[in-house]
């Protein structure tokens, strides 16, 4: 039974999967499609910074236009872009892999932003059922889930989890923050 965590809660990947090597993070939400009329498109973003919080560099930012991550054992793979979120389970998803992320990787921010928010006038307030999961690739057992509960009437982005390095385990962290500014606003913070 996996583990439902509750915003800002951390855990030891070590402890709750002891085995795990690598893992599929999948992200999914609905959308209430009366408020706009028009479609949503939500992207997930992930920042690979070192231990100042920075992005170690301008190709530790994946996202739709760079799926994966310029280490040579390519220890973190975007699995493409969802346009529409539309149908059941997962609208996107990664994999990483714990074993090969460089040590000058401190943490992995995983977050998803509306694109085009202000042009279509949209934001995370009409969008529902947003989650994040951690599935161990080998036994495609989940492992620990967190369900964003706020409403964000306003905001544009969503730090959803961090996966970090602590003393040489990683672990997780159900952040759950929004931001106005979309994707701007977390590039800004990041780089």
């Amino acid at each position: 039974m996996a583990i439902s965590l509750q915003k800002g809660q951390r855990i030891s990947l070590a402890k709750v999967a002891p085995s795990l090597v690598a893992g599929f993070i999948g992200l999914g939400w609905d959308t209430n499609a009366t408020d706009t009329g028009g479609d949503f498109d939500l992207d997930v973003s992930l920042f690979l910074v070192g231990a100042n919080e920075k992005l170690v560099s301008d190709k530790h930012f994946i996202f739709y236009n760079n799926l994966i991550s310029p280490d040579p054992d390519q220890s973190v793979k975007l699995l493409g872009d969802n346009r529409t979120g539309e149908g059941e389970g997962d609208d996107e998803g990664l994999i990483v892999d714990l074993r090969k992320v460089p040590s000058d990787v401190a943490k992995i921010v995983i977050a998803v932003t509306i694109y085009d928010a202000d042009k279509r006038h949209q934001n995370f307030g009409q969008v529902t059922n947003a989650y994040i999961r951690l599935v161990d690739v080998q036994t495609k057992e989940e492992i620990l889930r967190y369900d964003l509960t706020e409403d964000f009437s306003t905001e544009t982005a969503v730090i959803m989890a961090e996966v970090y390095n602590k003393d040489g385990e990683w672990r997780i962290n159900a952040v759950g923050s929004g931001f106005d500014g979309g994707l701007q606003s977390l590039l800004d913070r990041y780089s």
